[in-house]
């Protein structure tokens, strides 16, 4: 069958997973994660992409980002997995590959759902059980968005800037949005949407990007998500 097409539209935000192959490590060591984060950066600034989350895990990564030219995304996606998988086989003496096919994504509305992926995205490591607060973990873009640290990976979202009035104010309402579980259901869409490459976001936001795209993306919303 012939892949589908990806949905990116210049200005829209877009949830990003990708995975080991067979679920392997990608990260076997906190230098592989720093090496990660210099190419995204450098890949990001490349293609003109604005990274506004992210998460490293052990064999995945969630990155939430707003393309702002056309192919923008699966340029920087694919220069990025190249790239480390150039290092990773060079580094652990191995071939062949490292990913699990394509990356994995998703269209995200940012009234409705946005907040909600970031903190999806941010609490990956308290689901896998590494750390019990988000803020322990190094590899995420949380100690940024809630604490305050500096990051020339970071561009932050309007609707983060939203949040408040200064730097303060918005980290403070920012950490008061994670004191709130995650609702089942919500999480039930973020992954169906992101693992089957649909849009998450009501029905006019659906109906907007269908127009804008031409294609069908309310097809397959049945079925149990794969979890991450």
């Amino acid at each position: 069958m012939p892949r589908k097409p990806r949905v990116s539209i210049i200005g829209v935000a877009e949830h990003i997973i990708q995975r080991g192959n067979n679920r392997q490590a990608i990260f076997t060591h906190d230098s592989d994660m720093k090496a990660y984060i210099t190419w995204l950066k450098e890949y990001a600034e490349k293609f003109d992409v604005d990274i506004h989350a992210w998460v490293l895990m052990t064999n995945h990564v969630h990155l939430l980002c707003t393309p702002n030219s056309s192919s923008a995304v699966s340029s920087m996606m694919q220069s990025l997995g190249r790239k480390y998988v150039q290092y990773f086989n060079r580094r652990y003496e191995r071939s062949g590959t490292l990913w699990e096919g394509r990356f994995r994504s998703s269209l995200v509305q940012s009234e409705k759902y946005l907040l909600q992926v970031y903190q999806y995205i941010e609490l990956n490591p308290v689901r896998a059980g590494m750390v019990n607060n988000p803020s322990d973990y190094s590899w995420s873009s949380y100690q940024i968005n809630a604490l305050g640290k500096h990051s020339q990976l970071m561009t932050y979202h309007p609707l983060y800037l939203s949040l408040g009035n200064t730097l303060e104010q918005r980290q403070q309402h920012y950490r008061q949005l994670f004191t709130n579980k995650i609702s089942m259901e919500i999480l039930h869409d973020i992954r169906q949407s992101t693992n089957k490459g649909l849009v998450l976001g009501n029905n006019d936001f659906v109906t907007q990007v269908e127009l804008l795209t031409g294609r069908n993306l309310q097809e397959g919303q049945r079925g149990r998500p794969r979890r991450f």
